[in-house]
C-alpha cells in the first residue's frame, strides 16, 4: 500500500457492495472510517470517475488515520466517528469502483453529522437472506438449553467430531429426508458439512484435479458465488463453461451431452500433460467433468427440473464420467400456487438427482478398488431452513462417496465442521421442531411474500412489458423471481438508476453469467428480485419504485 495525501477537490468513498458513492466531501472533512467489506465486491470494475475514489481491498480493512481492523464476512456496515481529521490516508487507491455484486450499506451517511440522511428508506431486493421473522431463535434457545444441560450430550458436542459428522444428526437427517422424498435414505449416505458452500469446496478438493478433471459445466443463469469456489479449486478462466437452461426449465441436457461428446473428442489426454495428479488414496477418485446446478427452485431463475429431465441427466453423467453437484438448498421451501391450498399441502417432493443415481445401482466401469462413488451428489443446507449463521449442511451420495468426502484433509484435521451446531440441530430435529418451523413459519412467510411480489409485478410492471419467468406446475419455491426487461433495456442501467434515484437495490442479470464464459449465455436484459429479506410492505413499495425506473427509461428510449 502507498500512503497518499488527499490533494483532490472531492473524495468519494464508494460502497464496496453497490459501486455507488456513499459519501463525498472535501479532504479536510475526512473522519476516521471503519469499513467492513465483502470479498465478492471486487470481482470486476465497470465504472470510471475523475475524482479520487477510495476502495478497500478484501484483505485490507482499515480504520483510516488510526489503526487496522479485521474483516467480518458479509457485514455491509460503514461506521463514522464523530471527530474529523485530515490525516494522510494510507490505503489502496482504485479509480475503477466496483459494480453491485453484493449487499450495500443500509444507510447513506451525512459527512457533516455522521448520521443517516437518506431521503427514502433503502429497499434491498438483492439480498438472498431469510427475513429475521423467518429465523428460529426460540427453537435454538430451547435446544441449546437441553443440549448443554446434559453432559452426555454437551461433552461430545464440544469436542472434535467424527470425520463424516455428528452421528445423531446423520441419523435424524436420514429419517427426515426419507419422509420428504419418499425414497430410502441411510445415515451412511450422509456426510455433515459446514454448509453448502463449504461442502462444494471439499467435494472439489477431494474429487477433482485440474490436471485431470477437464471442465466444470455450470447451468446458466448461475448462482454467481459458486464461480469463485471453482476458481479456488483450480478451474479458472476457460475451465468453467456455461450451459443455458432450456424452455422446459433447468439445464439443457441435449446441449450438455453434445458439448461433452465434442469435448472428449478434442481432449483425449489430461488437461496438463506431465502434471502430477493429486493423490486420491484408497477412498476417492477424480472425475473427468463436473456439472453444477440447482435442480429445484433454481437461483436465480426459479425453475425446477422435471422428473424426465432428471433421469436423462443422470444417464448423461454416467456416460461421461461426470460428477453432478446439485445444490438442493430450496427443496423444502416450496408451496402450492393454488390459493386455496395450505402451504403444507405439497405431497412428496421430486426425487433428488442423487436418489435416481442410487436407484440405478453401481455404474460401469467399476473403479479398480471396487468402490462405487456414483455420479451425483445432493448438496443440502440448514441455512435457509433455520438460519445461515448455523453454517451446517450435508452431502447425500453413495456410502463410498461419503466416506471419501469425510477424508478431505481439512475435515480430518478436527473432524467434520460445525460439530456443536450439528449437535444442536440433532436436538431440534429430535423434538420435531424443524418440520414444525417450516410448516408454521417459513413456508407460509415465503408464500405470502411471493404472492405479494407477483401481484405487484403484475400491477406495476406487466403493462410495461416486463415478463416473469414461467412458473408452471402446481408449486413454486425458493427466494427469487427472474424478470426479463422489455425493449432491449440494459439491466445494469436499470439497477444503477434504481439505486441512484429510488434507493432500491436489484441484481442485474449480468451477475449470473458464468465467469470466464460470459458469451456462453448472456443475461443483460434480466433482473433477479429477492422476496425473502424485506418486510412485506417494502416488497410492494420496492416493485413500485422499480416500475417508475423502467417507465422512465422506456420513455427515454422511445
Amino acid at each position: 500500500m502507498v500512503p497518499m495525501t488527499c490533494q483532490y477537490a472531492h473524495v468519494n468513498i464508494w460502497s464496496p457492495f453497490s459501486g455507488e458513492t456513499i459519501v463525498s466531501f472535501a479532504p479536510h472533512l475526512l473522519p476516521p472510517l471503519v469499513v467492513f467489506c465483502c470479498q465478492e465486491a471486487f470481482l470486476h470494475s465497470r465504472h470510471q470517475t475523475s475524482d479520487l475514489a477510495i476502495t478497500f481491498l478484501p484483505s485490507v480493512i482499515t480504520l483510516v488515520g488510526t489503526a487496522q481492523f479485521s474483516c467480518h464476512w458479509l457485514h455491509d456496515l460503514v461506521k463514522m466517528a464523530s471527530t474529523t481529521s485530515d490525516k494522510t490516508i494510507s490505503n489502496s487507491i482504485n479509480t475503477s469502483p466496483t459494480p453491485p455484486l453484493q449487499d450495500v450499506t443500509n444507510q447513506t451517511l451525512d459527512p457533516e453529522r455522521g448520521a443517516s440522511s437518506s431521503k427514502k428508506e433503502l429497499i434491498n431486493f438483492l439480498r438472498g437472506w431469510p427475513s429475521p421473522s423467518l429465523l428460529s431463535s426460540s427453537i435454538l434457545q430451547a435446544a441449546s438449553t437441553a443440549l448443554l444441560s446434559d453432559p452426555s450430550l454437551s461433552v461430545p458436542a464440544l469436542q472434535y467430531g467424527p470425520d463424516p459428522g455428528y452421528q445423531p444428526l446423520r441419523e435424524e437427517l436420514a429419517v427426515w429426508l426419507e419422509k420428504q422424498y419418499l425414497t430410502s435414505t441411510k445415515s451412511e449416505e450422509i456426510c455433515i458439512t459446514g454448509g453448502a458452500s463449504q461442502g462444494l469446496a471439499c467435494v472439489l478438493a477431494s474429487f477433482t484435479d485440474p490436471s485431470y478433471t477437464q471442465t466444470v459445466w455450470a447451468s446458466a443463469p448461475c448462482y454467481y458465488l459458486a464461480c469463485p469456489i471453482f476458481e479456488d479449486a483450480g478451474f479458472g478462466p476457460g475451465r468453467i463453461k456455461a450451459v443455458p437452461e432450456d424452455q422446459q426449465g433447468g439445464i439443457d441436457i441435449d446441449l450438455l451431452d453434445t458439448l461433452l461428446q465434442k469435448h472428449e473428442v478434442q481432449h483425449h489426454q489430461p488437461t496438463h500433460k506431465g502434471a502430477e495428479r493429486k493423490n486420491t488414496g484408497p477412498y476417492r477418485k477424480h472425475y473427468r467433468h463436473v456439472v453444477y446446478l440447482v435442480s429445484t427452485c433454481s437461483n436465480p431463475s426459479g425453475t425446477t427440473m422435471t422428473l424426465e429431465k432428471r433421469n436423462r441427466l443422470v444417464k448423461v453423467a454416467r456416460r461421461h464420467d461426470v460428477l453432478v453437484v446439485s445444490d438442493d438448498v430450496y427443496d423444502f421451501l416450496q408451496w402450492p400456487i393454488l390459493p386455496a391450498s395450505p402451504s403444507s399441502d405439497l405431497g412428496p417432493l421430486l426425487p433428488r438427482l442423487s436418489d435416481i443415481d442410487l436407484s440405478l445401482g453401481p455404474s460401469e466401469p467399476a473403479t479398480s478398488s471396487g468402490k462405487w462413488f456414483g455420479n451425483v451428489i445432493s448438496n443440502g443446507s440448514f441455512s435457509k431452513l433455520l438460519g445461515p449463521g448455523l453454517r451446517t449442511g450435508w452431502v447425500h451420495g453413495t456410502p463410498d462417496f461419503v466416506m471419501g468426502l469425510s477424508q478431505t484433509g481439512a475435515t480430518r484435521s478436527g473432524g467434520a465442521g460445525s460439530q456443536f451446531a450439528a449437535a444442536l440441530l440433532a436436538e431440534v430435529m429430535k423434538a420435531g421442531e424443524l418440520e414444525r418451523h417450516l410448516q408454521e413459519t417459513v413456508r407460509p412467510g415465503l408464500r405470502r411474500r411471493h404472492e405479494l411480489i407477483m401481484e405487484t409485478i403484475k400491477q406495476e410492471l406487466g403493462e410495461l412489458g416486463v415478463a416473469v419467468a414461467a412458473q408452471d406446475g402446481d408449486r413454486f419455491g425458493g427466494y427469487f423471481v427472474w424478470l426479463t426487461l422489455p425493449g432491449g433495456l440494459d439491466a445494469r442501467v436499470v439497477a444503477q438508476k434504481a439505486r441512484q434515484e429510488e434507493e432500491l437495490i436489484v441484481a442485474e442479470g449480468e451477475m449470473f453469467e458464468v465467469r470466464g464464459d460470459e458469451e456462453g449465455a448472456k443475461f443483460r436484459g434480466n433482473i433477479r428480485l429477492s422476496f425473502s429479506w424485506e418486510d412485506e410492505h417494502k416488497i410492494t413499495e420496492g416493485v413500485r419504485r422499480l416500475g417508475r425506473v423502467v417507465r422512465g427509461l422506456s420513455g427515454e428510449t422511445r
